[in-house]
Parts: C-alpha cells; structure tokens; sequence
C-alpha cells in the first residue's frame, strides 16, 4: 500500500512539472509564441514612437503667440526625439485687417478636415494635433508636453524613407515605404525653419511676432506602392539652410498620422 502511495505521487509531481514548463510561459513574449531570442530586426529598429505636432495659427489672432512661443520651447527641448513640428498659418483671419504673409486656404482646409476626422463642433485657433488622433487647445503647455510624452510611448514597425533631388523649378522626391494600407497618402511638408513678422495692423497690432516651422507648402499623393517619386515645386529661396522636408503617411478616413520622417535637401 505504501509503495502505490508513492509511485501516486511521483505521477502527481511530474504532472504539475509538465503543466509549469509547458502550460504556463516565462514571458509575454513566450505567451504569444516568441522566445525572447526570436524578435525580428524590424521591430528592434523600427519600433521607435514619434510625435508629429501639427499647430494651427495666425498672426491675426492675439491668442496665437503664445502657442508660437510653446512650439518654439519644445523645439528647443526636443534634442534628439522624434518630435516633427508643423505650424501651418490659417487666412481667415486675414480679414481682420492684417494679412498673414504665411497664410493659405489650403491650411484652412486641412483644418477643416480636422474638424470632421475629429468629429468637433467648432474650428478655432490657435489649435494643437499630435498624430492626427488628438487635439487641444493652444495655450496648455501641460497637455502638450503630456501627448507628445504618451505619443513617443507608442511604438510602431512601420518605416518611411525620404530623399529629394532638386531639379530647376521642382523637387523629385523618392519614397520608400514597408507600410502600404487602404484610404493612405504620403504628405510632404515644406518647411521654412525660422521668420519674424512686424504686425502694424489687426489684434497684434505693433508687436513684433517670431515664428518656427512654418508650413510654407503641403502636397499629398494616393499611397499605391510601397517605393515610388513624386515631384514638388520647389519655394521661393528653398535652400538647406533655412527651409527641410518633412513626410508622413496619413491615414484619409480617420486622419491618423502613421509614420513620419524628414528629408535633406
């Protein structure tokens, strides 16, 4: 009887071995039937998150310098995080007396395309978009330091590559891709790194206003294959020094930004 009891449980014991070694893994990378050794390269190098900070404003409305003065502070703080900075200028406040030399319709509407992808009431500035997902208003530091934390959190496997080659009047831009989706464009962003302006009309009547990353020029193009070129006008003075390219994919449903990058001129 005694010898039954023991072999009972020596049977018992390389029962519950089994079920620890092979029932119940180490890691979630074991749990979801990747050993720790077994990540590929695409998501060791392409896992990093990014933040596309996209900022609507206008020299014509006396709320908007301190959002300039906010993107202006986390462009000085972003060191080496991909953080892309995008200030596109709106025109309607242009008739308020000042016309914004950077203004554009083109900027308004993609606000207002915000608008819709974000499913808001109204379109205001000065008005903060990180990732094409989230949006508030201009003046809070906090909830911009905040998004722009929790969008660098957020890893990806997608991969974007851009090179522009200038030619006479235009830029031939070649773009090389690992993500191609349904309802996605690529978008490139000419961007003028630096201006001041010296209001003399309007709310910011004699203040002298500082901007940076101004969009001067924004094109999209249907995203069909994963590598192609696509050709831009080139802007007045474009040069290395003063002005830089900045790309990403977007999603034209819901307005997700899914990868982005910068290009040398």
């Amino acid at each position: 009887m005694k010898n039954t009891l023991l072999i009972l449980a020596a049977i018992a014991l390389s029962g519950l071995f089994f079920l620890n070694c092979f029932m119940f893994p180490d890691s979630q990378e074991e749990l979801m039937g990747n050993s720790k050794s077994e990540k590929t390269n695409l998501e060791i190098s392409n896992n990093n998150g990014f933040a596309v900070v996209e900022l609507f404003t206008s020299e014509g409305c006396s709320s908007c310098p301190p959002a300039d003065e906010l993107i202006a502070k986390l462009h000085r703080e972003a060191g080496n995080k991909n953080i892309y900075l995008l200030a596109y200028h709106v025109d309607y406040w242009d008739r308020l007396g000042w016309i914004d030399q950077f203004s554009l319709k083109e900027f308004t509407n993609r606000q207002q395309k915000y608008q819709d992808w974000l499913h808001l009431f109204i379109m205001y500035t000065p008005q903060f978009i990180i990732n094409g997902t989230t949006e508030f208003a201009g003046y809070n530091e906090s909830a911009l330091n905040g998004k722009v934390s929790d969008a660098l959190e957020i890893k990806t496997t997608a991969d974007l590559a851009l090179r522009a080659k200038p030619d006479k009047d235009s830029l031939e831009i070649h773009f090389k891709t690992n993500l191609l989706e349904k309802n996605t464009s690529l978008f490139v962003a000419t961007i003028q790194k630096q201006a001041t302006s010296k209001v003399i009309r309007g709310e910011n009547k004699d203040n002298t206003l500082h901007h940076i990353q101004i969009v001067r020029q924004l094109n999209s193009f249907e995203l069909t294959n994963k590598e192609g070129k696509v050709t831009v006008l080139k802007t007045n003075n474009l040069n290395p020094k003063d002005f830089e390219l900045i790309g990403f994919i977007q999603n034209t449903v819901t307005g997700k930004i899914l990868i982005t990058t910068k290009a040398d001129l």
